[in-house]
């Protein structure tokens, strides 16, 4: 059995969200809400990729505001986003890891992703609650 390599640079990062989101597309409950409000799936594959290389590498590639972004969401699907969505989104995210990479930069990627996901269902949530008053 080859032993996998950790997460390195640039390459590694695209391998890893593009086969992520490979699988989040063809997802029978995520699918469609990602497909419903990514039109342009190559730019977004981008932007994911730059987010992702400044979460690991501390690399500033990424310009956006995922909070913002995610509460846009919250507008688009309104309110219908629970925390069960970000447990299936994060027990992809950590499957595909675990088949493509093993090492110290992909358990910070599972870390990152998990408290990220927590702080972003949160940020949704206030949105919600702040636009039902």
């Amino acid at each position: 059995m080859t032993k996998k390599k950790d997460i390195a640079n640039r390459t590694d990062v695209k391998l890893l969200v593009d086969t992520f989101y490979e699988k989040i597309r063809a997802h029978e409950t995520l699918g469609p809400i990602f497909n419903s409000i990514i039109t342009d799936w190559d730019a977004h594959l981008i932007l994911l990729t730059d987010f992702w290389e400044t979460q690991l590498f501390l690399k500033r590639k990424y310009y956006g505001n995922p909070v913002t972004a995610h509460q846009e969401v919250e507008t688009k699907t309104k309110g219908t986003i629970t925390s069960e969505h970000f447990g299936l989104w994060l027990n992809d995210w950590h499957e595909t890891i675990d088949e493509l990479f093993d090492g110290e930069i992909a358990w910070i990627a599972k870390n990152r992703a998990q408290k990220m996901s927590t702080m972003l269902f949160l940020k949704m949530f206030e949105h919600r609650e702040n636009h039902n008053k």
